[in-house]
Order: structure tokens, then sequence, then C-alpha cells
């Protein structure tokens, strides 16, 4: 009979996003996929998929009912290696797989950025904090992919059986690569060569923060009258962001563009990546964009620290919209600062964050986990 490993998360789109080649090792391992989140996505190299109401907040009724369906799930299959991602994605599954524990089951839960950290609300402490580390004690092993929240769970003594530090989820170096003549893209785009691009894709909410880039605008159209902010994304803040766009009278500097499935394109034309989260784990977009070459000027948060190295390949500003004004300009004005911070961006993705690279660390972490299994195996034997 084959070995089954289950995957979790809130919504299914998190593994088109990042999961599929670690999906794909799985299946070519051997392994019995199966798939479980909110949605109805075809998503490859799964076996069996399961549509469960998983809610993004933990207050929402129908976490009992998904919890209930995940237990049931769990102890009818029981499943060799459990790996849950998101924050409710891995309470509910946690919680749902303590018996399965018993049964010599290994649960994996990767902390895409806990909600708690330096500078983040009382309420996120006062929430989410108890809540990990009481479920740490049924985590066989705990990733983090940033440094901060590594030490966060050491020093704290996060009673995981293993704590772990993987460097997110890794790029496709082949796919977002640096494009020295924009020209072409940029004629697809119908945007002229001489406008100043400058990027960000995110959901428009409150963390995500892209006020503060609107805000810096007017600063920047005094000096760069055809500069372009172009922002990718949809959610429940975007009509907010076009009314501010309009009240400070620089809506004819932003594009929004909502949704796409050609962000890579996007960043290929584009002369910087902006970001303006308040909070992020380890952000994909950031390094996409550094995959693609591009400086940055990002919003000083654990996240953005360990990608965006201030005077090497970025800048790393606060939260005053001159501020993050002058550094851009500083960048659109000097042509050679922006190759020497982009060529420094492709080498930091190529030397730690290349798919190749994290595939290869979880390869090592799922087999400390599999050896593991063998060890108790060979001890009730």
């Amino acid at each position: 009979m084959r070995k089954k490993v289950l995957f979790c998360a809130t919504v299914d789109f998190h593994f088109t996003a990042f999961h599929l080649p670690y999906l794909k090792w799985f299946k070519d391992q051997g392994w019995e996929v199966h798939l479980a989140a909110a949605g109805k996505l075809d998503i490859p190299f799964v076996d069996k998929k399961y549509d469960i109401p998983i809610q993004r907040s933990p207050f929402k009724r129908k976490n009992i009912g998904a919890y209930k369906v995940l237990k049931t799930l769990i102890d009818d299959h029981r499943y060799e290696i459990i790996h849950c991602h998101t924050p409710m994605g891995g309470v509910l599954t946690r919680l749902a797989a303590r018996k399965a524990r018993n049964h010599e089951t290994k649960v994996i839960y990767t902390a895409h950025g806990f909600h708690f950290c330096k500078g983040a609300p009382l309420l996120n402490w006062l929430v989410y904090y108890p809540i990990e580390k009481v479920l740490a004690r049924y985590t066989d092993c705990l990733i983090t992919i940033n440094e901060e929240d590594f030490s966060l769970a050491v020093n704290h003594h996060f009673k995981a059986t293993r704590i772990e530090h993987v460097h997110g989820v890794g790029v496709n170096t082949e796919r977002f690569t640096p494009v020295k003549d924009k020209s072409a893209l940029r004629k697809k785009y119908h945007y002229p060569n001489d406008t100043f691009l400058m990027f960000y894709a995110a959901e428009f909410n409150k963390n995500k923060n892209q006020q503060i880039l609107i805000e810096a605008l007017p600063f920047i159209k005094e000096q760069l009258p055809t500069a372009k902010l172009l922002l990718a994304g949809d959610g429940p803040l975007i009509d907010h962001c076009k009314q501010l766009a309009k009240n400070l009278g620089v809506e004819e500097m932003v594009d929004f563009l909502g949704y796409r499935q050609d962000v890579e394109s996007l960043l290929k034309m584009s002369d910087i990546a902006v970001a303006s989260s308040l909070r992020e784990g380890l952000p994909v977009n950031i390094m996409e964009a550094m995959a693609c070459g591009l400086p940055i000027v990002a919003v000083d948060n654990r996240g953005h620290r360990e990608l965006v190295f201030n005077n090497q390949n970025g800048f790393l500003v606060g939260k005053e919209a001159i501020e993050i004004a002058n550094k851009i300009i500083n960048l659109a004005v000097n042509k050679d600062l922006r190759e020497q911070f982009g060529l420094h961006s492709r080498f930091v993705i190529e030397e730690k964050y290349s798919v190749d690279r994290i595939l290869e660390e979880s390869r090592q972490m799922y087999k400390k986990v599999m050896d593991q299994m063998e060890e108790i195996q060979w001890a009730v034997q």
C-alpha cells in the first residue's frame, strides 16, 4: 500500500501559488497525495482533493464544521505525514490530528509569518500567540520562513518536536529573469519607454497598505511627472485607494490592474518594485521582483528585512510618504544605481531562494521526519 500525505490550508489557491513543486516531489517518491482546503480548483499532482470550508477568521462558526470534517478525514485515512499551512489551516488541522499522532502520523506546520511579531498589534499577541504556543505541542515539525520567527519560536520555548528554518517556498529563477531591453514588453502594454514604472502586486487590504504608496505620489510627481505606479490585485480597499488617488490629484499616475496572471511580464518591464505592507513572513512578490533583477523600495518589516539590504539591492523605509518618495526618486534619476541594486537582487535570489535550493531544504526536512517515522516503527517491532 502506498504511503499517503495530506496537505491542508485555508484555501486551495495557496497550493497553486506556492507549493506545486512539493506536491510533485511526493508524487515522484511514489506517495499518494491528498489535499484539503476551501475551493474547487483542479490542482495537479493531487490524487484526492477535499473542499473543506475553512475560514480565515478564528471566530467563524463554519470552522467548527470544517474541524469535524478534517478529523473524520484524518482518522479514516491514517496518513503518514500531514503538512498544514496558513494560520487557520494550521490550527484546525493540528487539532484534528491529535489522535492520529498517537498512531505515528507526523504533523508538519509551516508558519508563513506569525501574526504576532515585533510591532504587531497587542490584539495579535493576545489572540494568536497563545494559540500557536499551545498547538506547537501537537506539531512534530514547526517550519519558520524567516529568522525572526525562528528565534521567537526557539526563545519562547515552543514545544514542537523539531523547529526548522526553511527559506520560504522558492522562486523559479528560469521563469522570473531579468530583461535588458524592456521596450517590446512596454509596447505590448502601451507604456512609453521613458515612463518610470513602479510595480506592486498584493491584495488591497489594511496590511498591504497601498495607501502609503499613493500618498507618496504627489511628492514624486514634482520631479517625475511621467512616473506610473502599477498596482496589481484586488480586495476590499481597492475603491478606497482609487478615491484617494483622485483626492490627491494623482489618479493619472496609478494604474489599478486588478487580479493578474501575467505578473512575470509586468515585473520584467518595470524599473523597480515597491512594497508597503506592515507585516510579512517572507514575501514571494518581492522575491519574484528580485529574481527579475529589480531594485526594491520596501517598508521595513521582518519579511522585507530578510530580502532587502539597504544600499545593496534597495532601500528599507519607514511609514512616511515623503521618505518613500525620496528613495524612489533617488533610484529613478540614477540608472547606474538601479542596475547595481538589480544585479545584487538577482544574486541574493540565486544564492538562497531559488526553488531548487528551497526544494532541497524541504527534502532534507521531510527526510528527517521520515527517518523519525522509521525509528518509531523499528522500536515498535
